[in-house]
């Protein structure tokens, strides 16, 4: 990661801009101390998962939404 200096990215914030836009990344210096980071938003939109992915490789029973026995709501103590 490259390092520049507070005045350096005043001069010409453009250049360092258009940098990081083509994927580099900053740490920027004052007094030779770290002060922040400019780096590319990496892109955190989820693709949607399509439709009918798991077609075909479980059954759900017909009794799925059916209430359960009174022997499974004793065995988990949730009352």
């Amino acid at each position: 990661m490259q390092r520049v200096t507070v005045e350096e990215f005043q001069r010409e914030p453009l250049q360092y801009l258009n940098q990081v836009e083509a994927g580099e990344s900053f740490v920027i210096v004052q007094a030779n101390k770290p002060i922040a980071e400019l780096q590319p938003i990496v892109n955190t939109k989820k693709q949607l998962r399509p439709f009918g992915l798991c077609a075909g490789e479980f059954l759900v029973p017909d009794d799925f939404d059916a209430p359960l026995s009174e022997e499974i709501i004793d065995s988990t103590n949730i009352h």
